[in-house]
C-alpha cells in the first residue's frame, strides 16, 4: 500500500529526474557547442576534466550541506544557485554572441564555460540529498527497490540527454538550451515549495559545528568495519572503468559511422532503465553486499568477452548487458550505506564516497590513452602481438583497443573474486545483518 511518504519520495524523484536531465543537457550542450565553435578537441577535453575535478572536490562539502540542513531546503538552494549561474551565463552569451566563442584561448569563452559548469555542479548536491531521503522516507525493507527507481531515473536521463543537447545546439547554439534550463529549474523551485517532506530535518547531531568536518567523516567510515574497503573497491572499479571512458568511443567508431554509433548508444542506454526496473520490482535480496560483488563478477566477465571478436552485434549485446548490471552495483552500494551509516552522517559519507570514487575514472582515462596509443595499438598492428595472437584475435588499431578491454576485464574479475575472500567483506556483511535485525526509529 502506497503511503504519504512514498508519494513524497516519488515527487522528489521525478523532480530530481527533470532537473538532472536539464543539468546534463547543459553539460553536453556546452561540450558540443565549444567543439563546433572552436573545432578543438583539447578544449572539450578541458571541459570534461573540469567537470570531473569539480565534482570530486565538491562532494564532501555538498554532503556536509545535506547533513546540516533540511533536505527540501538543500534542493531548493541547489536550484537557486544553478538558476543564478545559468542566468549569468545566458547574459554573457547574449551580450557576446556566437562569434566571440570561436577562439579556444578566449578568456570570455572560459568565463562562459565556468559559469555554466558551476551551475551544473551546483545540481550535484541534489543526488546526495535524494539518497538521504530514501533513508528518511522509505522503510528499510524497501530501500533496495527505491534505489532501483533512482537507477531507472538515471538511465532515463542518460538516454535522453545527449539527444536533447544535440538537437538544441543544432537549432540555435546555446540559446534554447539555456532557456530550457532556466525554465525547468525555475519550475522545480515552484514545485518543491508545494511539497511537504514528512520528517524533514537537519540530520547532523545537535551541537555539530556545521563545518565540512572531513576528519569526523573519516572517523565514521573507519569505525564501520569494511566500509573503507567498500569505498576502495568501488574506487578501483571506477579506476578500471576509466579505460572504457577513454577508449570505447574510438573502438565503436572504428566499427561504424558516428551517426550509427550515436544511435546505438541511445538504444544501449535503455540497459540502465531495464536494470533499475528489475531492482525496483524484485529488490537486491537479503545481502546487497553479496549482490554488489556478484554483479561485478557478471560485469567483468562481460567486459572480457564483448570485444574478443570484431563484431558490432557482439559489442552491442555485451554493452547492453553491461549497462543492465551497473544499476545493481550502484543500488547495492547505496543500500548498504543507508543501512550501516548513521543518518546524521549519511550526507557527508555519500559525499565523501562520491569525491573519492569519481576521481578515479578521469585519472585512468588520462593514463590509458597514451599507453593504448603508443604501446598496445602498435603491439597489435606491427608488433609481436600480430604473430602471438593476431591469428585468432585479429590485428590493427581496433584490436589493440580490444586487447586493453579484455585485460581490464580480467583485472576487474580478479579483484572482485579476491574481495569475496577478504575479512572486510565478512565484517561489513555481518554489520549489515546486525543493523537489519534492529528496528529503526520512526
Amino acid at each position: 500500500m502506497r503511503t504519504a511518504s512514498d508519494r513524497v519520495f516519488r515527487h522528489l524523484l521525478v523532480d530530481t529526474l527533470f532537473v538532472s536531465v536539464t543539468h546534463f543537457t547543459v553539460w553536453f550542450a556546452i561540450t558540443f557547442y565549444v567543439y563546433l565553435q572552436t573545432r578543438s578537441v583539447f578544449a572539450t577535453g578541458i571541459i570534461a576534466g573540469l567537470f570531473l575535478v569539480m565534482t570530486s572536490l565538491s562532494g564532501i562539502w555538498f554532503g556536509s550541506l545535506v547533513d546540516h540542513h533540511r533536505k527540501r531546503t538543500v534542493m531548493i538552494g541547489s536550484n537557486l544557485a544553478s538558476l543564478a549561474l545559468y542566468a549569468a551565463g545566458f547574459a554573457v552569451y547574449l551580450v557576446a554572441g556566437d562569434a566571440a566563442f570561436t577562439d579556444p584561448t578566449s578568456p570570455l569563452l572560459w568565463v562562459f564555460v565556468l559559469l555554466l559548469m558551476s551551475g551544473v555542479i551546483a545540481g550535484n548536491v541534489r543526488g546526495i540529498a535524494l539518497s538521504t531521503t530514501v533513508t528518511m522516507l522509505v522503510p528499510a525493507e524497501r530501500r533496495d527497490k527505491a534505489n532501483g527507481l533512482v537507477g531507472t531515473a538515471s538511465g532515463v536521463s542518460f538516454l535522453v540527454t545527449s539527444v536533447i543537447s544535440g538537437l538544441l545546439v543544432g537549432l540555435s547554439g546555446m540559446f534554447h538550451a539555456l532557456v530550457l534550463a532556466l525554465l525547468v529549474v525555475g519550475l522545480s523551485v515552484a514545485h518543491l515549495l508545494t511539497v511537504h517532506v514528512p520528517g524533514d530535518r537537519a540530520a547532523a547531531a545537535e551541537g555539530d559545528s556545521g563545518r565540512v568536518d572531513l576528519r569526523g567523516t573519516l572517523a565514521v567510515v573507519a569505525a564501520l568495519p569494511g566500509l573503507f574497503a567498500l569505498i576502495a573497491f568501488s574506487t578501483i572499479n571506477n579506476f578500471l572503468g576509466g579505460v572504457y571512458m577513454a577508449l570505447l568511443d574510438p573502438y565503436g567508431l572504428s566499427l561504424m559511422s558516428v551517426q550509427a554509433w550515436g544511435l546505438l548508444w541511445g538504444l544501449l542506454s535503455t540497459g540502465f532503465i531495464v536494470g533499475g526496473l528489475v531492482i525496483a520490482r524484485r529488490g537486491l535480496g537479503s545481502s546487497p553486499l553479496r549482490s554488489l560483488l556478484v554483479a561485478n563478477v557478471v560485469l567483468w566477465v562481460l567486459a572480457t568477452t564483448f570485444t574478443l571478436h570484431r563484431s558490432v552485434v557482439v559489442l552491442a549485446v555485451g554493452m547492453f548487458l553491461y549497462l543492465c548490471v551497473i544499476p545493481f552495483i550502484e543500488a547495492s552500494e547505496q543500500t548498504v550505506l543507508q543501512k550501516v551509516v548513521p543518518f546524521e552522517r549519511q550526507g557527508r559519507v555519500f559525499g565523501f564516497a562520491q569525491s573519492v570514487e569519481q576521481a578515479a575514472s578521469p585519472l585512468t582515462a588520462f593514463l590509458i590513452s597514451p599507453v593504448a596509443q603508443f604501446v598496445v595499438i602498435p603491439f597489435m598492428t606491427t608488433g609481436a602481438g600480430v604473430d602471438l595472437i593476431g591469428g585468432w584475435f585479429g590485428t590493427g588499431p581496433d584490436r589493440g583497443i580490444a586487447l586493453v578491454f579484455v585485460l581490464t576485464g580480467l583485472a576487474g574479475l580478479v579483484v572482485t573474486l579476491a574481495a569475496f575472500r577478504t575479512r572486510q567483506y565478512r565484517a561489513l556483511s555481518e554489520r549489515y545483518r546486525a543493523a537489519s535485525a534492529v528496528a529503526e526509529p520512526v
